[in-house]
């Protein structure tokens, strides 16, 4: 049986390496935007407090924060408008990736030490 019909002609050699180079062009265009580095921002996590107490960052891009417990015992970052939770061990740094945030103030706090001063994200 022939899956070839005659009324579809095989695509030609160079429709075919047209369609191959658009294909790369967008993989490359993924690529490199994928590969762009994300802005970054540490906070210390020490004893229940946060270092820094504010976190200013851009509205409307992502980023990532490092968070390094350099406290005695276990710290948690948390927030709950952010919807993100991270239990660190005592010298433990790990990280977060944050989406894009409208201009505004979003707490977060340690939940080892719920009584001490949360911290927040300004979203500018």
């Amino acid at each position: 049986m022939n899956t070839l019909s005659s009324d579809h002609p095989a695509p030609s050699r160079l429709a075919r390496v047209h369609r191959r180079l658009a294909c790369l062009i967008l993989a490359g265009a993924t690529t490199s935007l994928a590969a762009a580095p994300l802005p970054t921002y540490e906070l210390i996590l020490r004893d229940g407090y946060f270092t820094p107490a504010v976190l200013e960052v851009p509205a409307g891009q992502r980023f990532k924060i490092i968070l390094k417990n350099q406290g005695e015992g276990p710290a948690e970052f948390e927030s709950t408008p952010l919807r993100v939770e991270k239990v660190l061990s005592p010298g433990v740094t790990t990280f977060v990736v944050i989406h894009p945030l409208r201009p505004g103030r979003y707490p977060f706090f340690d939940e080892f030490n719920p009584q001490l001063p949360e911290g927040a994200i300004q979203a500018q």
